[in-house]
């Protein structure tokens, strides 16, 4: 790091938990966000603020001004831009040293493996799904943790998943395909700042897993009630019978 590093990281190096050895570890990390929406706009910005060296933003959507009450990463005048070089945008100008590659498609198969494989940890912060159950089972099978997210209405919700950890359980142990709800912020709605909130836990629980800090949400599964602000944390075991992540070791 240079001088300019230094002073632009200092407040995070000046923890004893982060220190130079965590910044310049941040600075060397590759971190895939899934998702440019109400997730993926605050924990991008925090995590190329933070300094995370290289960052993937997917998403094959374009901006439409009903997203800009909380996706905080596009501007009005990048209604009808894809959403994910309107973020790369917003990212390069917080933070010039960092990396930022836009993805304007939705991945799928061997694409989504292929970028996975590239990363060191991945950030779902998708708006359905199908897209969620791809992204868990190639983070399983490539063996790479996954910071999930979701957010509707008051609530959020966040949960780490790590198939490096012969406990940990995964996203299908969570929501069994078929049995997942049918529900989405274009019908329902979602306030604004439970994005934020919930993109901001993602971005520190990536943080975390990368420097090995504290105790990640690995096996649990954070929730938030914004109308009563409280927050609960529940046990999630692994299903040893998961069709993804039970015949793991």
């Amino acid at each position: 790091m240079n001088d300019e590093s230094l002073l632009r990281y200092s407040r995070q190096i000046l923890l004893p938990q982060v220190d130079i050895w965590g910044q310049e570890k941040l600075i060397q990390a590759h971190i895939l966000i899934v998702g440019a929406g109400g997730l993926g706009c605050p924990a991008a910005m925090y995590l190329a603020a933070a300094g995370v060296g290289r960052l993937t933003v997917a998403d094959g959507d374009t901006v439409e001004l009903s997203n800009l009450q909380r996706q905080i990463a596009h501007h009005t005048g990048d209604v009808g831009k894809p959403k994910a070089l309107s973020t790369q945008e917003t990212l390069t100008a917080l933070n010039p040293e960092v990396t930022v590659e836009a993805v304007c498609r939705r991945l799928e198969g061997e694409a989504l493996a292929a970028q996975i494989a590239e990363a060191d940890l991945v950030l779902d912060c998708s708006d359905n799904f199908a897209t969620r159950f791809a992204v868990n089972r190639a983070c399983v099978a490539a063996e790479k943790p996954l910071v999930s997210g979701a957010a509707i209405r008051f609530e959020g919700q966040v949960a780490v998943f790590d198939p490096r950890r012969p406990d940990s359980p995964c996203y299908h142990c969570l929501y069994p395909e078929g049995g997942e709800p049918q529900e989405s912020c274009s019908q329902t709605g979602v306030i604004a700042p439970i994005t934020g909130i919930v993109g901001s836990v993602q971005a520190l629980e990536a943080i975390k897993v990368l420097l090995d800090l504290g105790r990640p949400l690995t096996g649990r599964l954070l929730i938030l009630d914004g109308l009563q602000m409280s927050w609960h944390c529940v046990t999630l075991p692994r299903n040893p019978s998961c069709p993804v992540c039970g015949e793991r070791p």
